[in-house]
């Protein structure tokens, strides 16, 4: 399930940096994490779904290597986007 346009562009007016901005790793992760967010409340009604599980597995772990590399290049941004993203509780 993929993110619809107008909810992209949402996204990107809510944690880009710029105007220009429209691929950082900030945005990135909140795509990635509204999509994850779609494909868990789909899981929910359709729980033999494997193959949305697979591809929601590969979708956590892609976010999840976004989110090391923001952790290493700067900190502050990192910690920001988790507190506004509801993640690590």
């Amino acid at each position: 399930m993929s993110v619809s346009a107008d909810r992209k562009s949402e996204i990107i007016k809510n944690f880009s940096e710029n105007e220009k901005d429209k691929g950082s790793t900030n945005i990135q992760v909140a795509v990635l994490t509204d999509r994850i967010n779609n494909l868990t409340n789909h899981l929910k009604n359709n729980k033999k779904d494997q193959s949305t599980r697979r591809g929601l597995l590969k979708l956590v772990g892609r976010r999840k290597k976004l989110l090391s590399y923001l952790k290493n290049k700067n900190e502050d941004k990192y910690k920001d986007l988790i507190k506004s993203l509801g993640l690590r509780h």
